[in-house]
Parts: C-alpha cells; sequence; structure tokens
C-alpha cells in the first residue's frame, strides 16, 4: 500500500515480499555501524523481521518504516519513516539506503516528505531523530530537513549515548 509520493519515489508498506531487499540492507556495512545488527541472516529471518517491526508497528501505530523505491523501475533503495520507541517519549524519525543510492538525494527527498507527513498526515507535533555520535551525514541530512541537534540520550537497551535532534511544531 502506498502511503508517500514523491517526484522520483513511493514510500510504501513493507511486505514479506520485500525480505531480499531487507536482507541485504540490514547487513550492509554503514547499517551495522551506525543501527546496529539485528541478528537477520537469512530471508526467512528477514520476513520475520518485517513481520514483528514495520507491519506490527503499523497496525499498532498507523506508521512505521515504509519501503523506499524509485518510480522509474520500482527498485527498493532504502527506508524512511517512524517508529515509536519505547524509550523515547516522542516518536522517532529515521532512514536507511543501500550505499549505491547514497548522494542523488533520495533520502532527502523522502525525510523532508515523511517529516510533513508526520506533521500534516499524522498530526505530530514533536517529531525526534537519533544517530550515533559518529554518523555525520544522517545529522547533516536531519539538520538539513529542520531538526534541530537536542543533546545526548542514552536509550534504555543501549550502553551508547546518542545524539538527539527534533522538530517541534510550535
Amino acid at each position: 500500500m502506498k502511503i508517500i509520493e514523491t517526484e522520483r519515489l513511493t514510500l510504501r508498506l513493507q511486505t514479506t515480499d520485500d525480505a531480499d531487499f531487507i536482507l541485504e540492507l540490514v547487513n550492509d556495512p554503514s547499517w551495522l555501524e551506525f543501527i546496529g545488527d539485528r541478528g537477520v541472516r537469512t530471508v526467512e529471518d528477514a520476513r520475520e523481521y518485517i513481520v514483528n517491526g514495520p507491519i506490527r508497528m503499523y497496525e499498532q501505530s498507523g506508521f512505521c518504516f515504509y519501503l523506499v523505491e524509485r518510480k522509474e523501475d520500482q527498485s527498493p533503495i532504502g527506508m524512511c519513516g517512524f517508529v515509536k520507541r519505547e524509550s523515547l517519549e516522542d516518536v522517532d524519525i529515521g532512514f536507511a539506503f543501500l550505499p549505491k543510492y547514497w548522494g542523488k538525494g533520495y533520502a532527502y527527498e523522502a525525510a523532508s516528505t515523511t517529516l510533513a507527513y508526520g506533521l500534516d498526515t499524522l498530526g505530530l507535533n514533536r517529531i525526534v531523530a537519533i544517530t550515533t555520535q559518529d554518523n555525520h551525514a544522517s545529522a547533516k541530512l536531519l539538520e538539513k530537513i529542520g531538526l534541530k541537534f537536542e543533546g545526548l540520550v542514552q536509550l534504555s537497551n543501549d550502553s551508547e549515548e546518542l545524539r538527539l535532534f527534533s522538530f517541534d511544531r510550535s
């Protein structure tokens, strides 16, 4: 199901048919470095990850990490969307793209439109994002779409302090 459309991209709900792509994405070295190892090693693991992650989040919250596809060829290139983490008070925007699609404006196009969707369609008043302290590219993109650095936070299940960014409607 299509959720958001931009000039070049479609953001849609993930399905178990996306398992091959998700397996590739979550095992990319940049994902492992900046997001972390999710223990997804097989296509079946990827199907379970999709069902227990994005699909469940959408059923519970009405949002999730959407699959990002290029309109021109329907190629999956990444994910972008929202998650509600137990250890954060606010809804969190996030994104991840395969490195071969970096530097082409796709992440900005997806993230800026997703932020607007969260504010205008979902009615969120405050949206946050977290990055590792050394993920400068994601921090730069978050600032480019309008989030401001707020400080360092430590999530309940993580020993590392993360950078917290926020966008407040007010």
